[in-house]
């Protein structure tokens, strides 16, 4: 028998700037060496491996070695769910230069949740997809649910693929989006979409952060969503 969640834990994991840098950094899901991510939380290699086994202690990261480096991955979309939720009631920064006014205006325009996409056009395709009739409207934090498949959006994205695929994660879920404060569309359904719009071309992914540049196809694309 357990008692009440011990959430000093995460909270301590969470609470120390570098560390809450790398999750950050680690949220679109991808594999990072502790290089890269010494460099943007801004600390030593020497600092930045002491944080990265505390992170994997907590449970936060998981580690796997390739060659002579390791790779950090954040541990799961529980984890992702939990800074993304943090996100939404942490204080912004002040945009002090170009480059950063750049990438905040991408990151709420187009970014990568874990698997999934969000940001504005994120939440036009979820509304597109809920007056298509192609999924239930979202509720945060809750499991949704495919309705017909048949709409000429559903088709071009090929939903049917995902209402084949029985795996252990919900269908749809929204997840809400700590920019727009509207659930964008996650689970298997989301993480198809990003998939189906990288490899369309309406979208590409930055280097350096996890924001996604939607291409003129994509603009086009989007647009045509109404």
């Amino acid at each position: 028998m357990h008692g009440d969640a011990d959430l000093a834990t995460p909270a301590r994991l969470m609470g120390e700037p570098a560390r809450a840098a790398m999750l950050v950094a680690l949220l679109d899901g991808r594999s990072m060496p502790a290089s890269e991510l010494a460099a943007i939380a801004g600390v030593k290699a020497p600092t930045a491996s002491a944080h990265l086994a505390q992170l994997v202690d907590g449970g936060l990261v998981t580690d796997r070695r390739i060659g002579r480096h390791r790779y950090f991955t954040i541990a799961g979309p529980e984890v992702a769910d939990a800074v993304e939720a943090l996100q939404r009631i942490a204080p912004r920064r002040q945009v002090t230069s170009y480059r950063q006014s750049a990438t905040a205006g991408r990151l709420s325009e187009a970014r990568s949740c874990y698997d999934h996409l969000a940001g504005r056009v994120a939440l036009r395709l979820a509304d597109a997809l809920v007056a298509e009739g192609a999924i239930a409207p979202l509720e945060p934090g809750e499991p949704g649910r495919l309705r017909r498949l048949d709409g000429a959006l559903a088709a071009r994205l090929r939903l049917q693929q995902v209402d084949a695929d029985r795996g252990r994660r919900p269908v749809v879920r929204g997840c809400l989006d700590w920019t727009e404060r509207r659930p964008h569309i996650a689970g298997r359904l989301g993480a198809h979409l990003l998939d189906t719009l990288l490899a369309e071309g309406w979208v590409s992914r930055v280097p350096g952060d996890r924001s996604l540049r939607v291409t003129d196809v994509g603009r086009q694309a989007f647009d045509a969503l109404g």
